[in-house]
């Protein structure tokens, strides 16, 4: 996702905060594929920070969501200070549990 009207529409789903990031979910049409949108204020560092925030999120939602994001929706990850900080299994783990709450 790269418009800002997919972003404000995915605010209008659900919304699941965790300590590394904030996770919308936003289901459209029944026939258009999974998009996946990633949000770093400046707030959170320099260019270098939130680029490296930005390459752990992309990979973790290359490898968590094929298999358990929700389909047919979209889903934006807001990155919080803890993203950077935090391990990547506990991020997948975080990840994980975050999907299982905005599918239910």
């Amino acid at each position: 996702m790269r418009a800002r009207a997919d972003f404000l529409a995915a605010n209008r789903g659900r919304r699941v905060p965790t300590p590394a990031f904030v996770l919308l979910v936003h289901p459209r049409g029944t026939s258009e594929p999974m998009r996946v949108g990633l949000t770093v204020t400046k707030k959170l560092g320099n260019a270098v920070v939130r680029n490296r925030i930005k390459r752990r999120l992309r990979a973790l939602t290359r490898e968590i969501l094929p298999v358990s994001g929700v389909a047919h929706a979209d889903h934006v990850l807001i990155a919080r200070d803890a993203a950077l900080t935090a391990s990547f299994d506990s991020l997948r783990a975080t990840l994980e549990k975050a999907l299982a709450r905005a599918a239910a």
